[in-house]
């Protein structure tokens, strides 16, 4: 068993939760830190952009004003997501950490398995979109929208998509995060894009729509318990280091909440 360390941070609005996750990375030492496994929710629901996202392109800069719309820029790549009623987790690790994969995007397979397991504990039949179509129909197509999209190690329940990830890496170390969404909003959110994608509402789904309405706590629980289990993991429950606390803060202060970034992708080298 490998111990992880294991934070709740509950609510916390977008810059503060992508400052976070950010903090955990940049303080991350791939030889003398414990891997770490956050979950946490979104309060008020914000926009997030994928790293290299052209913001004013994919986004309906107007629209999002004018609604009081928080937009937040990931680590991550990929397309835009939209944050309501959902369980968001976000990880960080070694490759020692992780059981082995044959290559980066197998990974994908091997660091998302707990979902699967998750969603197998709800009594769910989930399925990754390679195997659900594996002559490679159907899959493999990306999106500005990332609910929209559907590439090989995306999650699919009852032929929709359920959620996204995304993973960064650096020098011997792995970033993760994704979303489980509790109530299907892609359709709300993806009014905010500048060309909204037809009929997303009705490719997408969410735990609600799959008959599952248990309490927060009990999700979290059950999410903490298919990580132990898929991961061979000991989960110790914590919080933030004060030098974790400090960085989070400076990134949200000096990044995340900034325009320069968010809307440009462009970082204070200050």
């Amino acid at each position: 068993m490998i111990p992880w360390r294991f934070i709740d941070s509950g609510p916390l609005d977008g810059s503060s939760n992508m400052a976070v996750d950010e903090a955990l990375l940049n303080r991350f030492d791939p030889e003398r830190s414990r891997p770490v496994f956050r979950i946490y929710g979104w309060e008020p629901p914000a926009l997030s952009l994928g790293r290299f996202q052209n913001a004013r392109e994919v986004l309906d800069p107007q629209r999002c004003s004018m609604s009081a719309m928080p937009v937040v820029r990931r680590v991550t790549g990929g397309g835009v997501i939209y944050h309501a009623d959902e369980l968001t987790y976000s990880l960080v690790c070694a490759p020692r950490h992780a059981p082995p994969a044959a290559s980066i995007k197998e990974s994908f397979r091997v660091l998302t398995s707990f979902l699967v397991r998750f969603y197998e504990k709800l009594g769910l039949n989930p399925c990754y979109a390679i195997d659900s179509f594996p002559d490679g129909q159907g899959v493999g197509g990306r999106s500005a929208f990332c609910f929209a999209g559907r590439e090989s190690y995306d999650i699919l329940i009852a032929g929709k998509k359920i959620g996204g990830n995304a993973q960064r890496r650096l020098k011997n170390v792995i970033f993760q995060h994704g979303s489980i969404p509790l109530v299907n909003r892609a359709g709300l959110g993806a009014a905010f894009l500048g060309k909204p994608p037809d009929g997303i509402g009705e490719t997408t789904t969410a735990l609600f729509d799959l008959g599952v309405d248990s309490a927060l706590v009990q999700l979290k629980g059950l999410m903490a318990l298919a990580f132990a289990e898929t991961m061979s993991a000991n989960l110790e429950e914590g919080s933030l280091t004060g030098e974790e606390e400090a960085t989070a803060d400076s990134l949200a202060r000096n990044k995340h909440t900034l325009a320069s970034w968010v809307w440009e992708g462009l970082e204070n080298r200050e």
